[in-house]
């Protein structure tokens, strides 16, 4: 463990604190939907906001995320750990929180459907949120999701990120819905299908027996995320539609 050096003074700067703050999507009944947390206390008692919380004094940032995602989705740590978490930026305004200079490290993360959350730590309680009718939310949290939309649309395009919205094993439809539903637009299915089968890596099959789908086709495959993490060529969004 490093020593303060010697003549240095740790308080010759003014404390602040550090937090994360969660943008958790999830696709639910065709829809994007986001983790919101009522807050149960002040400031914004009431209010609807990403959850979040005050990084621990020996734990990193990423450290704090995982705990925080586990703690308002009541699952364990473990399982946590397998779901898609990257750091989108840093929110440094001086005036964010009323309480005092707070700097968040923010989150997205990117989650197959999940039971009813449970609030944790000072929310009352958390529910899953189309993102289309958020509405007003707390802090400075309509701009973080904003940006964290933003980079999910954008990633979508260029990585195998679709795949952290689907089950272990998905259909081609199931991840066509995924791009839809993040998106905002409606893919011609043949193409689609190609593009995704044609991509090295993209996908691989699974072996035993197609999953009926509930029309009256044929049974559709299965498949699971392939190997690769980068899309070569990249699956592009539509000219001129955007989410």
């Amino acid at each position: 463990m490093s020593t303060v050096p010697e003549g240095y003074d740790p308080h010759a700067f003014a404390p602040f604190a550090v937090t994360v703050d969660l943008a958790v999507f999830t696709v639910r009944e065709s829809r994007l939907h986001v983790l919101l947390v009522e807050r149960g206390e002040d400031p914004y008692k009431g209010h609807w906001a990403l959850p979040g919380g005050f990084v621990l004094p020996r734990e990193s940032a990423e450290e704090a995320a995982r705990r925080e995602l586990a703690e308002e989705t009541g699952l364990t740590q473990n399982t946590v750990s397998a779901f898609h978490l990257e750091q989108l930026r840093t929110y440094s305004d001086p005036d964010r929180d009323p309480r005092m200079r707070v700097v968040s490290v923010a989150y997205a993360a990117l989650v197959p459907d999940l039971p009813e959350p449970r609030g944790g730590g000072d929310a009352a309680r958390a529910q899953w949120w189309d993102t289309g009718g958020t509405g007003p939310l707390a802090f400075d949290h309509d701009g973080v999701l904003a940006d964290a939309h933003d980079r999910i649309c954008a990633k979508l395009e260029y990585s195998c990120l679709a795949t952290a919205f689907c089950p272990a094993e998905f259909t081609l439809g199931d991840l066509q819905q995924v791009y839809e539903t993040v998106w905002g637009v409606e893919l011609d299915r043949p193409n689609f299908r190609r593009k995704v089968l044609t991509t090295p890596g993209f996908v691989e099959a699974v072996d035993g027996p197609p999953r009926r789908t509930g029309g009256r086709g044929k049974p559709a495959a299965l498949y699971r995320a392939g190997a690769a993490t980068a899309l070569h060529p990249p699956l592009l969004r539509p000219e001129g539609r955007t989410s």
